[in-house]
């Protein structure tokens, strides 16, 4: 079966001013019958479904959900939960504040395939406290879904978050949601085995479960082939930073930057590429170079960063690396748990380090003590989970691709703000 290139499976149904549906409005437009698909089938066959449709999820590690789900053990009569995780704090990201905002309805049908496919017996959506109209849209929603009875027996629950970006790893968000410091857990056990108050647990992010109707509804092989890549469906892919029309552009997974960028109107500024991070803040850089490779998982880590959010962020030839960079590291340095010494010692040590480079009086031991922490505490570094790796990304990359930028900092900070 082929798909239709122009097939917008997460967007497609979205309504002017982020508007959402009622109960009533999505059933009429075809809403649960990707639902009523699943539970035609066996926990086990949605399962794998999903598997054979190569969803991979869209949180950040793209590691491929049926696989995650076929981790859980069988039910042993207790509670076994499903959280959603929508605490979307990734510079960069604003993809899943949309879905949450404009299609609630089709947020909670995906939950609700999931937990049959995992068969959960709870389903918890965990926003950032933030997007207050997202809440409302998902709190509306599920006393709908429970007035007329179609959570089928499942408990729904919806928890605004305080919102910090630790809570995107997966096991910090469960500590969260118990009322615990978001730190990570050790692992094993994972969250599979032991996860919210000790229960078999799953966690996805919202764009992973809002793919789930469509693919329910037309078919495995229709989702696959949506992609231009092994990797199957569309992506949410946003563009942000020196661009003419930022925003959000649903394309099949594997769209080069190129599009992305004609679709945002071109580059801003100059109007030449200077360099982008294609997964947001925790990616490492790319260059003019990358304009033609495919957007997903797989060709991102070949090339040495990572799709990540798929949230493009766009630099022109007059942005200064150094400043963009600055403004990471002092969100990383203000976000980390602080459990371990990389993050809670080396993040604020390099925040220092590009505040001198940018306003004057640094010297090369600068240079060396950046150079120091991105490879000591990097992605294979001692830190105790991926935070630190992911804060290193850009910093490791910008050290190596911008090096002459760096020297030009030394002593007298930005040469760009000096030229102004």
């Amino acid at each position: 079966m082929t798909a239709p290139e122009t097939a917008r499976p997460l967007t497609g149904r979205a309504r002017p001013g982020r508007r959402p549906h009622s109960l009533a409005e999505w059933q009429a437009g075809g809403g649960h019958a990707g639902l009523a698909r699943a539970r035609a089938l066996t926990p086990a066959e949605a399962r794998a479904r999903v598997v054979a449709a190569a969803l991979n999820g869209r949180g950040g590690a793209g590691v491929p959900a049926g696989r995650k789900w076929s981790f859980l053990p069988p039910p042993d009569g207790g509670p076994r939960h499903l959280i959603v995780n929508g605490d979307e704090t990734e510079p960069g990201a604003f993809k899943d504040r949309f879905l949450m905002e404009a299609l609630p309805h089709q947020l909670l049908e995906g939950a609700l395939i999931a937990a049959h496919a995992t068969e959960a017996t709870d389903i918890t959506v965990l926003v950032r406290d933030a997007y207050r109209p997202a809440i409302a849209a998902i709190g509306h929603a599920m006393a709908e879904l429970e007035a007329a009875g179609l959570a089928a027996g499942i408990r729904l629950h919806l928890h605004p978050s305080a919102g910090r970006y630790i809570v995107g790893e997966e096991t910090a968000l469960i500590a969260a949601l118990e009322g615990a410091r978001p730190v990570p857990r050790v692992r094993p056990p994972f969250p599979a085995i032991s996860g919210l108050h000790g229960r078999p647990t799953t966690v996805n992010n919202v764009e992973t479960i809002a793919l789930l109707p469509a693919l329910f509804a037309e078919g495995a092989q229709w989702f696959r082939a949506l992609s231009k890549t092994e990797e199957g469906g569309t992506k949410l892919y946003a563009v942000s930073g020196r661009v003419h029309r930022p925003g959000l552009f649903e394309r099949p997974m594997g769209t080069t930057p190129r599009t992305l960028l004609e679709a945002a109107g071109g580059v801003a500024g100059t109007g030449t590429l200077l360099a982008f991070q294609p997964g947001g803040g925790a990616s490492a850089f790319l260059g003019p170079e990358h304009l033609d490779l495919p957007l997903d998982f797989g060709h991102c880590a070949r090339a040495g960063t990572m799709l990540g959010t798929g949230t493009m962020i766009v630099l022109d030839t007059s942005a200064c690396p150094l400043g963009v960079l600055r403004a990471h590291l002092r969100f990383y340095a203000r976000e980390s748990c602080g459990w371990c010494t990389p993050c809670r010692e080396g993040l604020p040590l390099a925040a220092r380090a590009l505040d001198r480079l940018e306003d004057g009086g640094a010297t090369r031991a600068d240079l060396d003590l950046l150079a120091d922490i991105a490879a000591e505490a990097g992605p294979r570094g001692r830190a105790f989970c991926d935070f630190m790796g992911g804060a290193m990304a850009p910093l490791a990359s910008a050290l190596s691709r911008f090096a002459d930028r760096f020297e030009a900092h030394l002593g007298g900070g930005c040469p760009m703000a000096r030229a102004a």
